[in-house]
């Protein structure tokens, strides 16, 4: 499995890496100085998404495992390079204490992708609604103005970028930041709300198709399934989605096919529907 967790000497790139290195990365760099302890399985989950980022799969991760910031996870990414995992160019960007690790080129062609996407993949669901729609023209363009600012910020962050990962703070005002993660996410429509309302929403009991997509990442463990995506999208919508969908299942597929840290790639959905739904 590669080099002993407390070995100096880097694994070449591409190479089976060490799942205990991997672990011991993450534990000593997100927890510590806390009596919380990330589970293994959790710590080789999320090595495998920060792969799954540098590989060109998903355009951002949103870190989800503790109360770590931006200096901690640049330690753990540094410790993964060591490890052999080799990140590619990667960007930190903290927006309003959410901490997302993003692939550069990636997060700005998705971003620029959804200025332009017809319709305009941005689901409203305030609560004031009786059911899930797309939004209208207007709320559309309020949304695309604050993608505008954000691909113009990621644009002056990437030319002032020095080093492997560099790092950045967005400051979101008036941005509805459930709508903002989803693109940055990568997910091909996106939920929004009156941000007003606060996050109530029209969700509850309505059905949804949950779509999942998971992989194989041998260079981590034999077996190990990493899920790569994981969103939802009214059925009520997947039909007027339906080309927005297809449109980014090719391009998932086509990213897939050109990297060679992942196999077995699985695009599933189901029809759920759950009596309230978090945003």
């Amino acid at each position: 499995m590669g080099s002993a967790a407390g070995e100096e000497a880097e694994a070449p790139a591409g190479s089976v890496l060490s799942a205990p290195r991997l672990v011991a990365a993450a534990r000593e760099e997100l927890g510590a100085g806390r009596r919380w302890r990330l589970p293994a399985a959790r710590a080789l989950q999320l090595a495998g998404e920060v792969l799954a980022v540098a590989a060109g799969l998903k355009p951002a991760l949103l870190y989800d495992c503790g109360a770590a910031g931006l200096a901690e996870l640049r330690r753990y990414l540094a410790r993964l390079t060591e490890a052999g995992l080799g990140p590619r160019r990667l960007h930190l960007l903290d927006m309003e204490g959410s901490a997302l690790l993003l692939h550069p080129g990636l997060a700005r062609q998705r971003l620029a992708a959804m200025l332009h996407a017809h319709p305009a993949p941005f689901m409203d669901v305030s609560a004031r609604r009786q059911c899930p729609a797309l939004c209208g023209p207007g709320e559309a363009e309020a949304i695309r103005s604050h993608l505008t600012t954000l691909l113009a910020h990621m644009g002056a962050a990437e030319a002032a970028a020095t080093g492997p990962v560099s790092s950045s703070e967005v400051v979101p005002t008036g941005w509805n930041l459930c709508t903002i993660i989803g693109v940055l996410l990568g997910y091909p429509a996106v939920y929004t709300f009156a941000v007003e309302e606060g996050s109530e929403n029209c969700l509850g009991l309505t059905p949804l198709r949950v779509f999942t997509v998971q992989a194989s990442c041998p260079r981590i463990r034999d077996g190990l399934r990493v899920q790569i995506y994981s969103f939802s999208i009214p059925e009520s919508l997947c039909e007027e989605l339906k080309e927005v969908l297809d449109a980014w299942c090719d391009e998932l597929k086509e990213a897939f096919s050109a990297q060679s840290d992942f196999v077995d790639l699985c695009i599933s959905s189901e029809v759920v529907s759950l009596p309230a739904v978090a945003l």
